[in-house]
């Protein structure tokens, strides 16, 4: 069973009162997604800290690092003002209270689309997390009232990136011209897609690995 806690707007007479607020919080498959907290500033310190060499080729915002715990605590309430104003959310992963990485959704593929993102630190290769997460995420993402698909973007030379979408029966949608910004991409994006109708389909057929 999977957990959301989700608020969305209330639309009266056409007029949308509040803004659609994605998840601060999601739980299942042995995973809890939440929020960053400002207590969380040393732990995920130390868990970059332990997966900077796995990430650096692939993740362009591994070249800020090393962070102070401030500087943490601030990236953390300015995530939050953007979720509190319908912006994106970002969110620790953890498995029996540990940092396993990090997740999101974001809104960056128009009104209609949520964009998942994860990484995973080095400890919890392997195991399914990404792909667990990414499940979790999808989710979430459609109990978003207006939202009817869902994305999974990588640069081509991230081969080991395909296999999540893949593995949830997203649709590979094509590759396109993209900005190379770290060091081991090629400037080739890759989009994989998910519908809603489609996703309910699968989800109704029961579980899948």
């Amino acid at each position: 069973m999977v957990a959301v806690a989700l608020q969305a707007s209330v639309t009266v007479g056409g007029v949308e009162t509040a803004p659609r607020l994605l998840p601060e919080r999601i739980e299942g498959e042995g995973l809890v997604l939440r929020r960053w907290r400002p207590s969380d500033a040393e732990a995920l310190a130390r868990a970059v800290a332990e997966s900077v060499d796995h990430l650096r080729p692939w993740m362009a915002w591994v070249a800020a690092e090393p962070q102070t715990v401030e500087q943490r605590r601030e990236l953390f309430a300015r995530w939050e003002q953007e979720r509190s104003e319908g912006g994106d959310s970002v969110f620790a992963i953890l498995v029996d209270d540990r940092v396993a990485g990090g997740c999101g959704l974001h809104r960056r593929r128009g009104p209609r689309t949520l964009e998942v993102g994860y990484w995973v630190h080095p400890e919890f290769l392997r195991r399914g997390v990404a792909t667990k997460a990414a499940r979790l995420l999808t989710d979430a993402a459609f109990s978003v009232p207006g939202i009817t698909c869902v994305e999974i973007h990588h640069d081509k030379a991230n081969a080991t990136s395909a296999h999540v979408p893949r593995r949830l029966g997203f649709r590979f949608v094509g590759e396109s011209p993209d900005e190379r910004e770290a060091p081991a991409e090629l400037g080739i994006d890759c989009t994989w897609r998910m519908e809603r109708e489609h996703w309910e389909r699968r989800r109704a057929a029961g579980p899948r690995s």
